[in-house]
Parts: C-alpha cells; sequence; structure tokens
C-alpha cells in the first residue's frame, strides 16, 4: 500500500509503513528534544547545588533557552527554506547530539547555558519544518491524526522523558540524563537519514494553510503567548512548589510528573481524535482546562490528593493543547505553514521565557511560588478571553472591509 509523498516533484510513492516509520522517528527525535528543553524543570535543585548557582538563575536555562527560540525561529527556518528537509533535519540531529554531549559535561553554569543554547538554535528550525514534513507524507484529511502521532513524542517527554530523567538525575547525577537524550537523538538521526526521502516536504499540500486567515493567526498567537506564559510562571518552579507548598519529599516529584505525562498521552490522544472535525473547539478547551488548573493549584496546592489530581489535569491540558494548536496552525496559516509554524515556535516560547522570567521575579518576594500560580492564572483568563474573541475580530474586519468600499478581505 502507497500514498502519495506531497512535495516530491518526483510522484514517487512513499510505502505507508515507511511513512510511518518516518514519523515515528520525527516522534523519537522530538520527545529528546522536548526532554532536554524542559528537563532542568525536574533538576533544578541538583543542577543549582552542584554549579553553585540559585534556583533562579537555574530556571534561566529554561528561560534563555526560550528566548533564543523565540527570536531565532522565523528568521533561520526563512534562512533555510531551501535546504532540503532531509538534509536539514539530519543536521539538526546532529548538532542536537553534539551540543548534549557538551551539556553532560560542562564544567560549569556559563558553558551549560552556552550548550543549551545551541540546542535551542536546532528546536528553532527543527519545530518550525517538523509538522509540514510529516504531513506532507500523507493526504490532508488526516493531517490532526499524524499531528497528533508526531506529538506522541512530545507527550511521552512528560511521561519518560522529563520524569525518568529526573529520577536518573536524583541517582547518578544530572548529567546523565543529557547523555541518554544525545542516544536518542542519534537513533533519530539514522532513521532520518535513512529513510526519509531527499524532497520531502517542499512545495506542496503540507505546506500550505488549509483555510489561510491572516486575523485568526494573529488571534491564535497572542492567545497562545498569554496563556503559555501563564503556565510556565509557575509550572517551570513546579519542584518548589510542590515540596514548599504541597509538602511532598523531594522523591515524590519524578512520580508526579510521570503521572501528569501519563494524562498528557490521554490529552494528545483525545484532541487528536477531535481536531480534524472541531479544531477551534479543542483548542478552546484545551486552554479553558489549563486556566482551570493554574487557579486550583493556587486555591488547593495544599493539600496532597489535590495536587496530585491537578498536577496530572495540568499535562492533560497542556498536551491536548499543544496538539490543537500545531493543527490548527496548519489549518489558519496565512502564508507559508512552515513560517507560520516558526512564527508559533517563537510565540510559545516567548511565553515560556516569559513564564519562567516572571516566576522567577516573584519567587523571592513576599508572593513567593504559590503567588506565581496566581499569576499564571490570571494570564491564562487573558488568552482564553482573546481566544474567545476570534470570531469577533474576524468579523470587524470584514466590517471595516466593506466600509473601505465591498472588497472582500482575503485576510479574514
Amino acid at each position: 500500500m502507497t500514498v502519495p509523498l506531497a512535495g516530491t516533484g518526483t510522484g514517487t510513492p512513499l510505502r505507508t509503513s515507511t511513512a510511518v516509520v518516518v514519523v515515528v522517528a520525527l516522534a523519537l527525535a522530538l520527545f529528546s528534544l522536548s526532554t532536554v528543553e524542559t528537563l532542568p524543570v525536574g533538576l533544578l535543585p541538583l543542577i543549582a547545588d552542584d554549579l553553585g548557582v540559585s534556583s533562579a538563575s537555574a530556571g534561566r536555562l529554561v528561560t534563555g533557552y526560550g528566548m533564543v527560540v523565540a527570536v531565532a525561529s522565523v528568521p533561520l527556518t526563512r534562512l533555510v527554506r531551501r535546504v532540503p528537509r532531509r538534509t536539514l533535519l539530519c543536521a539538526l540531529l546532529a548538532l542536537f547530539v553534539a551540543a548534549n554531549l557538551v551539556s553532560a559535561v560542562a564544567p560549569g553554569y556559563w558553558i551549560l547555558l552556552a550548550a543549551r543554547v545551541t540546542v535551542a538554535l536546532t528546536h528553532s528550525v527543527f519545530w518550525s519544518v517538523i509538522a509540514s514534513t510529516a504531513t506532507a507524507l500523507f493526504a490532508p484529511e488526516v493531517r490532526g491524526r499524524v499531528v497528533a502521532g508526531l506529538f506522541s513524542g512530545l507527550s511521552l517527554a512528560a511521561v519518560v522523558g522529563v520524569p525518568a530523567g529526573t529520577w536518573l538525575g536524583q541517582q547518578a547525577g544530572w548529567r546523565i540524563p543529557f547523555v541518554v537524550m544525545s542516544g536518542f537523538g542519534f537513533l533519530a538521526l539514522v532513521a532520518v537519514a535513512v529513510l526519509l526521502p531527499s524532497r520531502a516536504g517542499e512545495e506542496g499540500d503540507g505546506t500550505a494553510g488549509a483555510e489561510p486567515s491572516r486575523r485568526r493567526f494573529l488571534v491564535l498567537m497572542t492567545a497562545t503567548a498569554l496563556v503559555i506564559c501563564g503556565v510556565f510562571t509557575g509550572y517551570t518552579y513546579i519542584t518548589v512548589f510542590l515540596t514548599d507548598v504541597t509538602g511532598l519529599p523531594r522523591s515524590a516529584v519524578a512520580p508526579l510528573l510521570l503521572g501528569s505525562g501519563i494524562a498528557g498521552i490521554a490529552g494528545t490522544g483525545l484532541a487528536g481524535a477531535r481536531v480534524d472535525r472541531r479544531p477551534r473547539g479543542t483548542m478552546v478547551l484545551a486552554v479553558a482546562l489549563l486556566t482551570a488548573t493554574m487557579f486550583g493549584l493556587c486555591l488547593l496546592g495544599d493539600r496532597a490528593i489535590a495536587a496530585v489530581c491537578l498536577v496530572a489535569l495540568l499535562g492533560f491540558a497542556m498536551s491536548a493543547m499543544t496538539t490543537a494548536l500545531q493543527s490548527r496552525i496548519l489549518h489558519v496559516a496565512p502564508g507559508s505553514t512552515e513560517i507560520a509554524s516558526a512564527v508559533g515556535s517563537s510565540v510559545f516560547n516567548v511565553g515560556i521565557a516569559g513564564g519562567s522570567l516572571v516566576g522567577g521575579l516573584l519567587l523571592p518576594t513576599g508572593l513567593g511560588v504559590r503567588g506565581a500560580v496566581l499569576v499564571g492564572g490570571v494570564l491564562a483568563v487573558g488568552g482564553l478571553v482573546v481566544l474567545l474573541s476570534e470570531s469577533w475580530v474576524v468579523r470587524q474586519g470584514e466590517r471595516r472591509a466593506a466600509v473601505r468600499g465591498g472588497v472582500p478581505d482575503m485576510s479574514a
């Protein structure tokens, strides 16, 4: 059985089984990249103690990463847009492997930060091209399911990567998880090099938005920035929250993150099942759950059972939102889906960087980590309001276009 390989320019068919293996390899790469991105969250106290820095300084390993991705995603994606996707992905994965080995042997804070900046540069491009590369291997009507399969790597990073990395770091030292992620990155590199067609992901069905809309895209990006900033204002310091507010031992953090990740797999699966039929509704529901969870943690975080359930719900909603967001980007991208994905990645990481920065500023104040979660919930409410305003924004644009002379506004 074969499916058309969109964008090869040759009409060369790709076996369905091979296309699925390619998506699995890309999901493994996404798993490794996403684990490394948030690994300092679980290892924050260990890294801070070993390198002799404060928790806030260690938190900036997340902040700096996010800032680099936010700034570099769009220009780097434009720069490499003509590079064959197999060549590009192999180069990115090779750099990822090398940078994580440097992280594992870093003698001090600044070298570790430099290695993470290097990984962030690979992230800037990888995240931008991976969805369009994967969906180009399949028919357009199954984009949502392909994205869900691809983003299972993201969910597994929460289920296996960060919790296992946290546990492994506690047992063998925080450096070992970075070595393990390099190994997974190398496996993904080999699979992509062997199986991905050299011209996959070039101009074709996977590179254009299904229903392009500049206004809908701008609403989506604004809401995403606010929601992610809100979530990471608290989540960056979730280890501190669970130990200081909930009163749990540090050894309980890894199992809790594991439970959150398992819930994330369910969130990815549910979003993937719904997103092709109700893309906007899936996004709204996920954001509403995230908002409710942040306020729930603030109000009930000192109760162990409630905190455990809310951390699991946070993982569920975050994974559902990420899957819905990428599918929505592919749907409403006003131009190239790769550039739109780069913008989405940039905005997402502006939210991560901004959230971890705001949380870090709040930690030493009277508000503390619980106040950081509350502020995060307020920001998430703002994102939900913006998301719900999408139809109104589009209608206002159509009215302005009519007043200007009745010329249809194609950006709506």
